[in-house]
C-alpha cells in the first residue's frame, strides 16, 4: 500500500463517510459510532472531500478541515483521511471504484445521512455506486420521512434490508441498503459555519 494510505485487510468491514466536514462535529462522531455498532464494522473512514460538486461554495482549506476532524475524533476505530485528495477524485462513484481496486477483499459500506438519500438520484452515476457497495442511511432531522419516498429509495426498494438485519449489510452483495433510525442530532456543519461567521 502506498505511503499515507490507510491499512485494511481482506475481510475487514469498513464504513465510508464522505463529506466536506466543514467543520466536523459531534453529529458525525455519533453516526460513526452508531454505524460501527449496528453494522458490525471494524472501522469507519472519514473521507474529507477536496470539495463537493453539488455545493456552489467551496469549503474551508482541506488541511484545516482535516486537523479539526482529527482533534474531534479521539476514537481509534474512526480514521480521518484525505484519500480523495490523494487520489485526485471528487465524485463518489470514482472514489468507490478506486477503493475497491486498492483494497481487494475489503467489505466497504457507504454511509450517508437521510438528507443525502433524498438527493442520491442526483449524484453522478448513483446507480453504479449502489451496484458497487452496500450503503446505510442514517436518520437526520427533517429528512427521515421524505427520504423513505425519495426516487432512489423507491428504485431500490427490493434491495432494502430490514433494520434488524443491519449487521449483515457489509456481507451482502450490492445493491443492498438499510435505513437506521437513531437519536437525532440537531448539529449540522452548515449551522456551525453560520454561527462561526455570526460571532
Amino acid at each position: 500500500m502506498r505511503t499515507g494510505y490507510p491499512i485494511a485487510m481482506p475481510g475487514q468491514r469498513i464504513g465510508l463517510l464522505g463529506g466536506s466536514f466543514d467543520p466536523a462535529h459531534r453529529g458525525h462522531l455519533g453516526i460513526s459510532r452508531v454505524a460501527l455498532s449496528r453494522l458490525s464494522l471494524d472501522r469507519v473512514w472519514w473521507l474529507v472531500s477536496p470539495g463537493n460538486p453539488l455545493k456552489p461554495n467551496g469549503p474551508a482549506p482541506l488541511l484545516q478541515r482535516l486537523e479539526g476532524a482529527r482533534r474531534l475524533v479521539g476514537d481509534p476505530r474512526i480514521l480521518v483521511t484525505d484519500l480523495e485528495a490523494r487520489l485526485r477524485l471528487r465524485k463518489t462513484a470514482d472514489t468507490v471504484a478506486a477503493l475497491r481496486r486498492l483494497y481487494p477483499g475489503v467489505r466497504f459500506v457507504w454511509l450517508m445521512g437521510s438528507d443525502n438519500l433524498a438527493q442520491f438520484h442526483l449524484w453522478d452515476r448513483w446507480r453504479a455506486i449502489a451496484d458497487a457497495v452496500p450503503f446505510a442511511v442514517l436518520a437526520r432531522p427533517g429528512s427521515r420521512l421524505s427520504s423513505r419516498n425519495a426516487p432512489a429509495a423507491r428504485a431500490l426498494r427490493a434491495a432494502r434490508l430490514p433494520e434488524w438485519r443491519a449487521a449483515e449489510l457489509a456481507l451482502r452483495r450490492p445493491p443492498a441498503w438499510t435505513l437506521l433510525d437513531l437519536p437525532l442530532s440537531p448539529l449540522s456543519s452548515t449551522a456551525l459555519r453560520y454561527a462561526r461567521h455570526e460571532n
